[in-house]
């Protein structure tokens, strides 16, 4: 089957494409771009007329938190999945921070065929990197990645001791395995549920410091340029996490590194009444680590942009500031909110889909994130210019939890293709 998208506006961030012109799909795939708006149609083709808004490659979405196994109250594959179309994210990353963990072929497989039973978008799950995510016994990486996980992860739960750590990226490269880690020293970080500073003191909250994180970022590159291995830091989010990361990349080291759009986003003062819904993890920081964000975005230094999407239900957010849950949903969010970097004049539209699309799929060594014939036609199409006001109960996520409620944004996704089948149409 045929299906051309005409009078659209291509983004493609793999050749820095950013015009008018067609696509032609066929049997999942993309066939040909166009450079005329509206060519000739092959006979028997389906015709959409993209009425000037823009189509890109589908966001790939590195970190998303589904509730299944042990949480499906919070989050299922086929509530997330729902969300993912509804925001052009057509590959979910799923995190194996779940009950139990993600650290056997036999859970991977059950996670991957739930997901695909239940979700309309591709799924993809990292495996956990010790046994239960307790950071003291190594998983079985060679089985789990032949199982199908594209990454190896303790999420947020950070591996203390250093001896494991190491034995665990020095078997990682040996298998060519990508570790991701959350860069936060653990003691530092113990009980913090903002960042240190006047507004954290004038609130009375317990509060951390941005040295946590430089820290934490600074002894996992020591292990990396002692092992060499494929290495992605999950979430930075201070300037003086940075410089380290440079120096690593300068290094020769195969090292890279993400940003919530969260901490792209929002900064500390956004907590104001003490609102649970800005209580994440690592907490919000200052509005001049934001901007340092922005800008290491903008130049590559950072790669990747993702929701680190975090479902949780009312009863575990509707408690005291200091003893909520951290995280929130964005899965619907992700795109509008990254268009605020856009309206600004931060990034172009080809910088947002080389963080959310290219990056992502060339890290994981996926053949999405591009517009090129061969490509899976794995697409978004969205008009940013269309504002809105977000309702936090139209979201299809299950939870409810974003700190985007009542927020005006500006950008709106018109539908979602999952290899060249239409999974959402607004």
């Amino acid at each position: 089957m045929q299906t051309v998208i005409t009078n659209v506006r291509l983004i493609d961030p793999a050749t820095d494409l950013d015009a008018p012109g067609a696509i032609l799909l066929r049997d999942g795939q993309i066939e040909a771009l166009a450079a005329e708006q509206t060519p000739d149609l092959p006979e028997g083709a389906q015709h959409i007329d993209g009425a000037g808004a823009c189509l890109a490659p589908g966001i790939v979405d590195l970190g998303v938190k589904a509730g299944e196994p042990g949480e499906r109250h919070k989050e299922s594959f086929k509530t997330a999945g729902r969300a993912a179309a509804a925001g052009g994210v057509t590959s979910m990353i799923t995190r194996p921070d779940t009950k139990p963990a993600i650290d056997t072929p036999e859970s991977l497989e059950y996670v991957t065929r739930r997901a695909a039973e239940a979700a309309e978008v591709r799924i993809h799950p990292m495996a956990a990197l010790t046994r239960g995510r307790e950071g003291r016994e190594m998983v079985e990486i060679g089985f789990l990645k032949d199982a199908g996980a594209v990454a190896f992860s303790d999420g947020d739960q950070v591996i203390t001791n250093a001896k494991v750590f190491s034995r665990c990226l020095s078997y990682a490269r040996s298998l060519d395995a990508l570790v991701i880690a959350h860069v936060q020293e653990p003691g530092l970080s113990k009980g913090g549920a903002m960042t240190s500073g006047k507004f954290a003191s004038l609130l009375g909250v317990p509060a951390v410091s941005t040295m946590a994180e430089r820290i934490g970022l600074e002894r996992d590159l020591s292990l990396v340029e002692m092992t060499r291995a494929k290495y992605h830091a999950d979430q930075i989010s201070t300037a003086s996490a940075l410089p380290a990361l440079r120096r690593a990349r300068e290094a020769g080291l195969d090292v890279t590194a993400g940003v919530s759009i969260h901490h792209l986003t929002l900064n500390e003062f956004d907590i104001g009444d003490y609102r649970t819904f800005f209580k994440v993890k690592p907490p919000l920081r200052s509005e001049d680590d934001r901007i340092a964000m922005v800008e290491a975005v903008a130049e590559g230094l950072v790669d990747v942009v993702s929701s680190m999407h975090t479902p949780q239900d009312e009863e575990s957010k509707r408690l005291p500031f200091e003893e909520a849950a951290s995280g929130a949903v964005g899965l619907e969010t992700l795109l509008p909110a990254m268009l605020r970097l856009y309206h600004g004049g931060h990034l172009s539209l080809v910088q947002i889909f080389r963080a959310l699309a290219l990056n992502p799929a060339q890290r994981l060594g996926l053949p999405t994130g591009r517009l090129a014939p061969g490509a899976p036609a794995d697409l978004v199409l969205f008009d940013p210019d269309a504002p809105f006001v977000l309702d936090r109960f139209t979201l299809q996520s299950k939870s409810k939890n974003t700190p985007f409620d009542g927020q005006r944004l500006q950008g709106r996704v018109l539908g979602s293709w999952v290899g060249g089948k239409r999974v959402f149409s607004l």
